[in-house]
């Protein structure tokens, strides 16, 4: 398995030791890549693949990607750390809302390379509202025309980059396909050309900040975004009330909490005779034995809490803070 940071505030001392013992070249380059655009263009699938592995959690609905997630890419000559972030979205109706807003723009700063990405062949007004908060940003902006294999004529994408260069300040424009991995080795290359000279940030084995409890709570919460109706997954969040080692069985002991709003909520949750949530549960817990490496036994319960989504100190006690222990 490899290894995820367990603790957030470990000291700079602690660090400095730890990345010590990683050899580093004298042209070693190491920094942060902001990963912005509106929802559902495909951020957290690029991360992903140019990560790799799966770290960021995806589905075709809009705000999936609901916490600002860095995923570590190590390997002897860079170390580039991208920052996945929510969809940046007009209107805010909940606090959850505002939450995902704040987060996404807050990764704009002191970042090193921002990744903008769009759809091909379509610009929104949240596109717009994008653009416009770059205007302010100090990092170079590198443009990422995503889903390019779903134009029919290729023709129009060279009259849509240049409609781009009238609303956007970027160094370049890439033309990529994410879901079929096409274009990501310019990408990096691009990445390069602005990312300073330093040692590794992380511990080379390092593949994110955030711990495994929390990517265990987004496993499931990604199998309700993607198995439920519209509405639902977006009154439903996922607690991990126990998270441990059995060291008799040999395998983790799992048990998640899911949030829902409302009593009917509840009801499409858990399904006909249980069935919709005993799927959820065998597709999360596949995904979970991949993550830990070891046999898994989960446990899934959903609970009503009243307009979480709506109350700061719910929030916040859900781990939607910008202080993300994990």
């Amino acid at each position: 398995m490899t290894q995820v940071s367990e603790q957030k505030d470990q000291t700079e001392t602690e660090n400095s030791e730890i990345l010590s013992e990683f050899p580093v070249l004298p042209d070693y380059q190491a920094g942060f890549v902001a990963v912005v655009g509106r929802p559902n263009v495909g951020k957290s699938t690029l991360m992903n693949e140019l990560l790799g592995q799966k770290l960021s959690i995806t589905s075709h609905k809009p705000q999936t990607t609901r916490h600002r997630i860095h995923g570590i890419y190590t390997d002897e000559q860079k170390q580039i750390v991208y920052v996945d972030t929510p969809g940046m979205h007009l209107g805010e109706k909940r606090s959850i809302n505002k939450y995902m807003n704040r987060a996404a723009s807050s990764a704009l700063v002191d970042v090193d390379v921002i990744l903008f990405v769009v759809e091909a062949g379509r610009w929104t007004q949240e596109d717009e509202a994008v653009a416009q908060k770059l205007k302010h940003a100090s990092a170079s902006v590198i443009l990422v025309v995503n889903k390019i294999d779903l134009i029919k004529k290729k023709t129009d994408l060279l009259p849509f980059l240049q409609k781009l260069g009238e609303k956007v300040e970027f160094v370049t424009a890439i033309p990529v396909s994410a879901y079929k991995k096409s274009g990501l080795d310019i990408i990096v290359e691009e990445i390069l050309k602005y990312l300073p000279k330093q040692p590794p940030l992380f511990p080379e084995d390092f593949v994110t900040d955030r711990s495994t409890r929390f990517l265990a709570a987004e496993i499931v919460r990604e199998k309700l975004m993607r198995s439920l109706g519209e509405e639902v997954p977006y009154g439903a969040t996922v607690e991990i009330e126990q998270f441990k080692y059995d060291e008799e069985e040999g395998r983790w002991v799992i048990h998640a909490l899911i949030l829902v709003e409302r009593q009917g909520q509840k009801q499409i949750v858990i399904g006909k005779k249980g069935e919709q949530i005993k799927q959820m549960g065998i597709q999360a817990r596949r995904d979970l034995i991949t993550l830990l490496g070891e046999r898994v036994h989960l446990e899934l319960w959903v609970k009503v809490k009243e307009n979480w989504s709506d109350d700061e100190r719910a929030l916040a006690s859900l781990g939607y803070t910008e202080d993300h222990t994990g």
